[in-house]
């Protein structure tokens, strides 16, 4: 018992800093040599604490990584990896889709690494590839494309 007090009061100390994902936390006690089935229950008990949530945590990720320019399609593809369900990332993707604009957010990102029309086609090509890597889909690429290559 003195050990699960131990574990929990570990977990209450990652949580406090920023909000964690299951998996991540999960990672976190054991890589500090809490054993898989005793931090899966620590961090079940939490969770039904509402003290750990992977909805608050899909949330605060998908802001933060909007607010570093990326697109909608990273960040899903990244709170996968972390262990949020699509059940769990989509609503929080949705919410955030209700405030701004992706291609809007393309524009600046490309505005802020490029500024420049593309001179020829194989720059062109170089600076949709950065947008895909950022996590922009195919139509807001075309659009930020499109728009650079209009003049003012």
């Amino acid at each position: 018992m003195e050990r699960e007090a131990e574990v929990r009061e570990q977990a209450i100390r990652l949580l406090a800093r920023r909000e964690h994902s299951v998996r991540e936390l999960a990672f976190k006690l054991t890589r500090r040599g809490v054993p898989e089935e005793l931090a899966e229950a620590v961090i079940a008990r939490l969770a039904q604490e509402g003290l750990q949530s992977d909805a608050r945590y899909a949330e605060s990720w998908v802001r933060h990584r909007v607010e570093q320019g990326y697109g909608p399609l990273r960040i899903r593809a990244e709170l996968r990896e972390r262990g949020v369900a699509d059940a769990v990332a989509g609503p929080a993707l949705a919410e955030v889709e209700r405030q701004i604009d992706w291609a809007d957010l393309a524009r600046q990102v490309w505005a802020r690494r490029f500024g420049v029309a593309p001179a020829d086609l194989r720059e062109r090509a170089r600076q949709q590839r950065y947008l895909e890597r950022r996590g922009f889909a195919a139509g807001h690429i075309r659009q930020v494309m499109s728009a650079a290559a209009q003049p003012d």
